[in-house]
């Protein structure tokens, strides 16, 4: 009799289990989504033609199955080799940076394709532009100037010489890394504007996760390499994922690798249940062995019962619904855990008020920037996307300017709270006061709000232990993904947890810390 795996969630971590139990397996799987839309927070949004990346998503991993896994799916770009399509797609496409690849797919005939990007990131701070990671050279100098330089090294050496012995907070993390001033002038700030709690409140773990062996002197000597490097690779195995400097792109942004999958899941046997909520879960003998569903139309209830069950779901509302069984600690705990929301404004603009100031050619002078942290202490807005960048098709006059402005807040607080055109106009208003944009320049916008996205390690988050080791011993439940396990994965990292809890499956290990450990352990980051 064939076996059926419910998934709670249809965002990369869910459908990767899905995928992964259609090619490798017998077992069906059931997926049920919240929402009516496919990847979570991986979609791709598309707003009178225009395309949305909600957060930015570079494909890039340093798994060679993920990579692998991604081509399958969507195969790098390339051309039939023939000069004078070369020269066609090159000269139509070279201002907005498209690589070509000797093989492969021509992304002009076909939309299931990959395009291989550069990246560049930079800081905006004191009205001017910053490299990102931070390079000390004589134009980082003269735009900070000797004074705030000469403390940066100062404290930078004093923390070589008397370290910091106990590493508790994200502050403690930084300045470890970094020195005070460095962390003052590039770290604090902007962190604080993200989380909305001071860095001392948050747990050095986050750092860990996200920046991982990043340091001073590893970002120099990877600047070292460079300048003898003259091929660049794609896998960038033994770079600091802060530092590599390619990565691969969905033509259509990455809800296009989601829905992709969705459609291949289903063609396979899956069925995606969208628009409905998971308000229950059955329990008995650790075991999981119904969940009940509700859907958000008609509230009608169903009942389904599975022999495996993967939560992608927010663990304050797993908890919730496995009910009375749950001991008071645990549910206590989990509701103790915080998150950060998130809100992305779309601009469509005739040009942007910045002017590409690199060798980099670019179309009408665009800055050529994926995306820029703002670091001005007078705006909340934290980060600006250039869809442009991310990939040409993402926007549908590639004579405009296609930007997103990325906000962090809390559900219920003053910003969350806005009217959306009235946060569109308080957004606008804010590019225009730093000099980014021109507010007459605006031709087009949408808002995109985006609750629990970020899983916060502050809260209950130290004591996450209690929980993690008590849904352990529910045998047939694997907690997979971003906020299904509470951590703040990339993409690869959550695709990586749904394909260890298939292996496990297969296999027959019971113990699930080899989906615990993903993202965490050191070898794992760097040196694998």
């Amino acid at each position: 009799m064939t076996k059926t795996a419910i998934i709670i969630g249809a965002g990369p971590a869910g459908l990767t289990a899905a995928y992964e139990l259609v090619t490798r397996t017998d077992i069906k799987p059931i997926i049920i989504e919240r929402s009516n839309d496919i990847g979570g927070i991986s979609k791709t949004v598309v707003h009178n033609g225009n395309r949305i990346d909600i957060g930015g998503h570079r494909f890039f991993s340093k798994s060679d199955k993920v990579m692998k896994w991604w081509q399958e799916i969507l195969p790098i770009q390339g051309s039939d080799s023939k000069d004078d399509i070369l020269k066609e797609i090159y000269y139509r496409k070279k201002k907005t940076q498209v690589k070509l690849s000797p093989n492969g797919p021509d992304p002009e005939k076909t939309d299931k394709v990959m395009l291989i990007r550069s990246r560049l990131s930079r800081i905006f701070f004191l009205r001017k532009f910053f490299d990102y990671p931070i390079s000390l050279n004589l134009e980082t100098i003269s735009k900070l100037g000797v004074g705030r330089i000469i403390k940066i090294g100062w404290t930078y050496m004093w923390i070589q010489i008397f370290p910091v012995k106990n590493v508790k907070s994200l502050e403690d993390f930084f300045i470890s890394r970094f020195g005070t001033e460095l962390y003052k002038t590039f770290f604090k700030d902007y962190t604080e504007k993200v989380w909305g709690v001071p860095c001392t409140e948050i747990a050095a773990d986050w750092g860990a996760q996200r920046i991982k062996q990043l340091s001073i002197s590893r970002a120099l000597l990877h600047a070292l390499k460079s300048i003898f490097r003259s091929e660049k690779s794609i896998e960038q195995k033994n770079t600091d994922t802060s530092l590599i400097e390619q990565f691969m792109y969905p033509k259509l942004g990455p809800g296009q690798m989601w829905e992709t999958v969705a459609k291949i899941v289903e063609e396979k046997g899956a069925v995606i249940i969208k628009n409905a909520q998971v308000v229950e879960l059955n329990l008995s003998n650790n075991q999981v062995n119904e969940i009940t569903y509700v859907n958000n139309s008609t509230k009608e209830k169903t009942v389904l019962k599975g022999d495996y069950f993967f939560s992608t779901m927010p663990i304050k509302e797993l908890m919730i619904a496995m009910g009375d069984v749950v001991p008071k600690t645990v549910l206590d705990i989990s509701n103790g855990l915080q998150y950060r929301d998130f809100i992305t404004v779309g601009l469509l603009l005739n040009k942007l008020k910045i002017q590409n100031e690199t060798k980099i050619d670019t179309l009408n002078g665009l800055v050529p920037d994926s995306w820029i942290y703002i670091q001005e202490r007078d705006v909340k807005v934290g980060r600006l996307q250039i869809f442009n960048n991310w990939s040409p098709y993402m926007v549908s006059d590639i004579n405009k300017a296609w930007i997103g402005l990325e906000y962090f807040c809390n559900e219920g607080d003053e910003l969350w709270e806005k009217k959306d055109d009235e946060f569109i106009k308080f957004a606008i208003d804010e590019l225009h006061s730093i000099d980014i944009i021109d507010k007459s320049e605006v031709i087009d916008s949408t808002i995109i709000r985006v609750p629990k996205t970020y899983p916060a390690y502050f809260g209950t988050y130290s004591q996450f232990s209690v929980i993690s080791d008590y849904t352990d011993t529910i045998e047939n439940l694997f907690l997979v993904g971003r906020n299904g396990m509470h951590k703040y994965n990339n993409q690869d990292h959550s695709m990586l947890t749904a394909i260890t809890a298939v292996n496990n499956i297969i296999s027959g290990e019971k113990s699930k810390s080899n989906i615990w450990s993903i993202n965490t352990e050191e070898d794992y980051h760097e040196e694998k």
